[in-house]
């Protein structure tokens, strides 16, 4: 057995000790034990290929239990109302739910017993150990609901900082949010550092859209160079609703993202784009897997990478348009910029049709900065790095477009520049 999984194993007793009766200490470990059984995915599978788990099976993590100290500025700019969780514990200091309207509940969830295929959608595949894992061991995350007809002014911001502590901790946040028929809603991820560490945090999301209902949703993820973080996501779009949605990956040692997107409704529609900043020794893993279910449905993903250092971006772009659903239109741009030889990028679009009369398109390119327009600004009189970072944010500008909001884009490519900028003078 790895060491990761035993330490898994042996954090049961734990949290059964810390939390309590309400931890079905039975239903944990017999969900823990099979996953044992199964052991860590290895590079035969297919979902695994270009992501290997060898280093971090060897490391072992303790529970996180407590809330370290780190400095309030770090929070500066992120206004109510928020729900913060340091080291994977609810913060109630830190977070304000006051400006909330009537409507919307937003409070953070005791979980007490592991998840099923009834509460949290299909049950994972047997390769997906991370969101199996959550459901094993979550005790608590952020349950979000937003009645019929509500609309939402204010963006509802979730906190997720990672802070340094003496040992090597893991967490497991599993988080419910249902937007009612008509509703609408923008929500910002910010998962931030407050210092160096080796953290896991390992999360599950399960989102459901109800008929005409409209999401904005951002996440940005700046992680320490040292984390892990691991997100599994499985969302479900009635008739008429809207989920746009946009991913900046600028951190973590490794990142990996399953976004699982149902189309369930007639006329459903996604935008789901991102960037994956792949710098240093970073791994940087995202899988999107949209399903076109129902007629009429729409799904436009556009996903910039870019690999520097020894770097290296992993995307599978996954595309199925099951058998019924015709007048489905689905587009896939994913486009890479490789800027050093030991950098390395993996992209793999995948479109099956199963219906007929249908739009589709999809492609993947990787390649490097144009020398004619290195050229062209340096005759300017532009420095190499400057010529540089200005070829780069170009290339990553075009997904912020899914952040409709004027201020939420102006800061996420705050967020982008900065990022950029340290590449740049690496």
């Amino acid at each position: 057995m790895s060491a990761l999984l035993q330490s898994f194993r042996e954090s049961i007793a734990t949290l059964r000790s810390s939390s309590g009766p309400a931890i079905s200490d039975g239903d944990r470990q017999t969900a823990i034990e099979s996953i044992v059984q199964d052991g860590l995915p290895g590079p035969r599978s297919e979902a695994w290929k270009y992501t290997s788990l060898r280093a971090l099976e060897r490391r072992a993590f303790a529970p996180s239990l407590d809330l370290p100290a780190f400095d309030d500025t770090l929070l500066a700019g992120i206004p109510a109302p928020r729900l913060v969780f340091v080291n994977g514990c609810f913060d109630a200091a830190r977070s304000d739910t006051s400006r909330l309207p009537a409507g919307v509940e937003l409070r953070v969830q005791a979980i007490g017993t592991p998840s099923s295929a009834n509460d949290a959608g299909d049950s994972p595949r047997s390769d997906a150990v991370f969101a199996r894992l959550n459901d094993a061991l979550a005790e608590t995350g952020v349950q979000l609901r937003v009645e019929a007809g509500v609309a939402v002014e204010l963006p509802v911001h979730l906190v997720f900082v990672g802070a340094p502590t003496p040992r090597d901790l893991a967490w497991h946040l599993r988080h419910d949010v249902v937007i009612g028929d008509g509703a609408a809603l923008s929500l910002v991820e910010h998962h931030l550092q407050a210092g160096a560490h080796r953290h896991l945090a390992n999360t599950r999301l399960m989102l459901r859209l109800g008929a005409g209902a409209t999401l904005h949703h951002a996440r940005a993820q700046q992680e320490a160079d040292g984390a892990t973080t691991v997100l599994h996501t499985d969302a479900t779009l009635a008739r008429e609703a809207a989920y746009h949605r946009l991913d900046l990956e600028l951190g973590s040692a490794l990142s990996r993202h399953e976004l699982n997107i149902r189309l369930d409704g007639d006329g459903a529609r996604l935008v789901a784009n991102g960037v994956l900043l792949a710098t240093g020794k970073r791994h940087l893993d995202t899988r999107l897997a949209i399903e076109h279910v129902a007629r009429d449905t729409a799904c436009s993903l556009l996903w910039r990478g870019i690999g520097a250092g020894r770097g290296h971006a992993v995307f599978h772009g996954g595309i199925t348009i099951h058998e019924g659903a015709d007048g489905s239109d689905a587009n896939l741009s994913n486009k890479n910029l490789l800027l050093s030889e030991n950098a390395e990028i993996d992209t793999q679009p995948v479109l099956v049709i199963h219906a007929d009369e249908v739009k589709a398109a999809h492609g993947a390119t990787v390649g490097q900065l144009d020398p004619t327009a290195m050229f062209y600004l340096r005759s300017r009189g532009l420095p190499s790095n400057e010529a540089r970072h200005l070829l780069t944010a170009a290339f990553v500008r075009e997904p912020l477009a899914a952040a409709t909001s004027p201020e939420l884009r102006e800061a996420l490519q705050a967020r982008l520049d900065g990022a950029l900028q340290d590449l740049v003078s690496e």
